[in-house]
């Protein structure tokens, strides 16, 4: 009773949104059955499923639909019930709902049923098309092409785009590109699969072996893919696509272009600066490539490209033979390197004790924007900015979704649990209430039923009796009290007067006469009066009948009730109880499958990223002492150079002062000191020999 009001609440609540925004049109569209609208809302609790679909609370959907399908059903008169009008349209919208909540089979189901029954051709079409896209979401691309091979001739228009697009995407993934590059041609220019359709094109272009072709397709979509922050992520992933497959080519100059391309606030912003500083690098411009790995660097410590650059910054320091500024590079990067490790092995023992499963179990996860990022700012949450790549993954969405859909039926039996005890409690108060007022009522209704029963039968008299009046006219019957009280009167004179002759007189038996003769004059002319006035008596006796009976009706319903309010429930509820303890037990099996599934991906990515961050440090201290003999020699051979230069300076100077003869007349000595030297050579037999020897 109390869901009924409910959904009569939100059903008068839709009902008043419809008329108030409902437009005149000049011509009423066809009904779609497939479609989750509707332009007259003619059930109120259709029109609280449709409210629920539309907030995406598609289990509340379902159950509602189902539960008025199936009560619909079992009516005697079903036409007779307002849901009648949309009977046909929620049979064909559980299928949708169905899939929207991911229930693959039964929504598969659904539609072979249509598929199989005595439907228009167009609504087969739309089944096998929706039986297809259930296919692909399971990766069953063959039995996805199955379906789509059952559409014949006309298909839906709202659908016809899509269908395409499907079967386009499904000839990709089982390798026939040049059918996916023709499906893909003729949807160019479709508004609602702008980008989308150009970018599968140029995909498919490129496994086809028209790379040219392809890159002209996502050059175009890389320049403008739209508006809308759906439409920048697909063009920068456009553009960071072709980088890198241009940057595979060697064609650095083309794939530079493309890096720039992307935004520096989106998405792919790391990758694309990253992919940048190694177009420069592998070019030889390492001072170029610092710009863009310098700007990664700064970045979120836990990004896999900012990890890369910050092996790469040192090592393009090194290559420009600046190994000081190298070998500090590569000491901070053990370092962020080192507290990184100490993070993901803290994330992975904080996994392994719940804590990732408790935060998913949270409402914010489904309420708050960027949660999978705000789950690391709870107490011992490990951190997520290392699982964001795996998280957006189709996979771990789905087993996320599931995880949560499951702890949200488990979050609802419970309270459906405590519902029960609810009802419980209160078919005890009814019960408490009812039980010792009802024995009154029943005597008193007992007897008002007599009374009623007495009334009904001397109304039938007095109808027979009229009726008969119509046919055999006898104006005594309807003589008035007083004149039938005369009539009786003399007919006992009379009997008098034939018992004691003596008594009787012609004057008497005259008078006696009269008055009869009178009696019935009155009698017979104000018949057809009388009747018609007895008649109409009767019609309004007949409606306080009718009234009387309704009243009488309608105390047996509030009695009958009364008595099913709180009796026959209590099976009922056993039942139900044990069904969904059943369920619990039944979710918790499969939640602590699933949340092990999730908490081994999540454990998988973070010791990769942490094996990761271990091979780095290897390299990072090979490549630090290598920096610092560098750094040292190069700073040895500066110093003799510098050593070398003092000693010229002061040759020369030497030199330009007066030269000082000796007394012996022979000039001074002078001997070259080391570093002046001429290197020696090898010879041809590899004997070391002096130039000036």
């Amino acid at each position: 009773m109390f869901p009924r009001l409910a959904c009569a609440i939100a059903g008068v609540t839709l009902s008043a949104l419809t008329s108030l925004h409902s437009i005149p049109v000049q011509a009423k569209a066809p009904v779609d059955p497939g479609a989750l609208h509707t332009d007259e809302l003619k059930d109120l609790f259709f029109g609280e499923a449709l409210f629920n679909a539309y907030q995406d609370n598609y289990v509340d959907a379902i159950s509602a639909l189902d539960t008025e399908i199936k009560q619909h059903r079992l009516l005697d008169d079903p036409e007779l019930d307002p849901f009648s009008v949309h009977f046909g349209q929620a049979e064909f919208a559980v299928g949708d709902l169905e899939l929207s909540y991911r229930m693959h089979q039964e929504a598969g189901r659904a539609m072979e049923q249509v598929l199989q029954g005595n439907v228009a051709q167009p609504i087969k079409n739309e089944a096998a098309y929706r039986l297809a896209k259930i296919h692909y979401q399971k990766q069953q691309f063959a039995n996805a092409l199955h379906a789509l091979e059952l559409i014949q001739g006309r298909v839906p228009e709202r659908v016809r785009a899509d269908e395409q697009f499907l079967r386009a995407r499904v000839y990709m993934q089982l390798g026939r590109f040049s059918e996916a590059v023709e499906l893909l041609e003729d949807l160019k220019g479709e508004k609602s699969l702008q980008g989308f359709v150009e970018y599968n094109l140029g995909i498919a272009l490129l496994k086809a072996g028209e790379t040219e072709k392809g890159v002209v397709v996502l050059d175009g979509l890389g320049r403008s893919a739209g508006s809308g922050s759906a439409k920048q992520a697909l063009q920068d992933k456009t553009n960071l696509l072709l980088g890198n497959q241009l940057m595979k080519e060697e064609q650095y100059d083309r794939a530079r272009q493309y890096f720039d391309r992307v935004q520096l606030s989106g998405p792919f912003s790391d990758q694309a600066l990253l992919g940048a500083g190694w177009v420069e690098a592998n070019a030889g411009r390492y001072d170029r490539a610092l710009v863009p790995w310098q700007m990664l660097k700064q970045r979120r410590a836990t990004d896999a490209a900012v990890h890369e650059a910050m092996l790469a910054v040192p090592y393009a320091y090194g290559k420009l033979d600046v190994h000081s500024t190298a070998a500090v590079n590569y000491g901070q990067a053990l370092d962020a390197f080192g507290t990184q490790v100490d993070v993901l092995s803290q994330s992975i023992n904080s996994i392994r004790e719940g804590k990732l499963l408790e935060a998913l179990r949270r409402k914010e996860a489904s309420q708050v924007k960027n949660w999978v990022v705000e789950l690391r700012k709870l107490p011992g949450a490990p951190e997520t900015h290392y699982l964001l790549d795996l998280m957006a993954s189709n996979d771990y969405q789905e087993f996320l979704r599931n995880y949560q859909d499951l702890n949200n039926l488990f979050e609802r039996n419970r309270d459906w649990l405590q519902s029960l005890d609810a009802f419980e409690e209160i078919i005890a108060l009814r019960r408490s209430y009812y039980e010792p007022i009802l024995p009154g009522l029943d005597v008193t209704f007992r007897q008002i039923d007599a009374r009623i029963k007495m009334r009904l039968e001397q109304r039938q008299r007095l109808a027979a009796r009229i009726d008969n009046l119509l046919v055999n006219r006898r104006p005594e019957l309807l003589a008035k009290s007083d004149e039938t009280e005369a009539r009786l009167i003399l007919e006992q004179m009379r009997e008098i007067l034939a018992y004691n002759p003596n008594l009787s007189s012609e004057e008497t038996r005259d008078r006696i006469a009269r008055l009869e003769g009178v009696l019935k004059f009155r009698l017979s002319r104000e018949f057809d009066d009388r009747l018609t006035k007895a008649y109409k008596n009767l019609q309004e006796l007949d409606g306080v009948i009718a009234t009387l009976q309704e009243t009488y009706q309608r105390y047996v319903r509030t009695r009958q009730a009364a008595t099913h309010s709180y009796e026959g429930y209590t099976d009922q509820i056993a039942s139900l109880r044990g069904g969904l303890n059943r369920a619990q037990d039944r979710i918790d099996q499969l939640m602590a499958r699933q949340g092990s599934m999730l908490e081994q991906l999540a454990i998988n990515e973070l010791d990769q990223r942490r094996a990761q961050l271990e091979s780095y440090q290897i390299k990072a201290r090979f490549a630090l002492a290598d920096s610092y003999d560098r750094a040292n020699e190069l700073q040895e051979q500066r110093e003799d150079e510098r050593k070398v230069e003092q000693y010229r300076e002061q040759v020369e100077q030497m030199q330009q002062s007066a030269p000082v003869a000796n007394p012996d007349g022979e000039p001074l000595p002078t001997d070259n000191p080391p570093e002046l030297e001429a290197p020696a050579q090898k010879g041809a037999e590899g004997v070391e020999t002096a130039d000036d020897e």
